[in-house]
């Protein structure tokens, strides 16, 4: 497993996006994938020797730079997350955990997981439905997803309550941001929907910044 402060140095989290002509997995990982979405969000994907097989690394890159950076397992479990928001690492046992092959053999995934923050523990309850669509996005095939989670506290106030769809890849056993919305402004949809699949040798591979929807007076995502 990498430490958090390996992972930022580097990714060069502290340097400006615009400053850099490239992004570079860390040393002993392997470039994959990357992806550019609207709302002004890109993401870098990578597979490190160290660590599981299938788990893979994502970073959230904005038109500051890096602002988060994920593992998440085989099934699209949140392993662990450092952020510029702070850090933050599943709690075990995992109670429901999530899990992609349920969602590609029943078509629906609950889950109810607890991730510990440095506020103290979270609790996420929801799930992922196929809706029996999919689209082609660039020469890939992703199926729609709808999803509903609920997120709280030690004391069980609900600190975030959302709703949306989603892309998920079989292929790349990833999730790809799509519409989302809290369920108390239903009105204030983000499209985070990606737009291009971007792979080595190809430009724009690894790239360190996004390219749509950057000069909108407001972004769908700000971290």
């Amino acid at each position: 497993m990498m430490k958090p402060l390996m992972i930022f140095s580097a990714l060069a989290l502290a340097t400006p996006a615009a400053a850099q002509q490239s992004f570079a997995a860390p040393e002993g990982c392997e470039a994959k994938l990357t992806v550019q979405q609207k709302g002004c969000v890109m993401v870098n994907v990578w597979t490190c020797e160290a660590d599981n097989p299938g788990d893979q690394w994502i970073a959230l890159i904005g038109q500051g730079g890096v602002f988060s950076v994920q593992r998440v397992d085989s099934e699209f479990q949140w392993m662990e997350t450092y952020s510029v928001m702070g850090d933050e690492v599943l709690q075990q046992p995992v109670a429901d955990p999530s899990s992609l092959t349920e969602l590609f053999e029943y078509d629906v995934d609950t889950w109810d997981f607890t991730i510990e923050t440095q506020d103290g523990p979270e609790r996420n309850v929801g799930f992922d439905m196929l809706i029996g669509e999919s689209v082609v996005i660039d020469g890939e095939t992703l199926l729609v997803t709808e999803f509903h989670g609920q997120t709280s506290d030690a004391d069980g106030n609900v600190l975030d309550a959302s709703g949306g769809r989603q892309f998920v890849s079989k292929e790349h056993r990833l999730f790809f941001f799509g519409q989302s919305w809290l369920e108390d402004d239903l009105d204030q949809v983000s499209d985070m929907s990606p737009l291009e699949f971007i792979y080595p040798g190809e430009p724009g591979f690894f790239a360190d910044q996004p390219i749509y929807e950057c000069n909108e007076i407001e972004t769908s995502y700000q971290p």
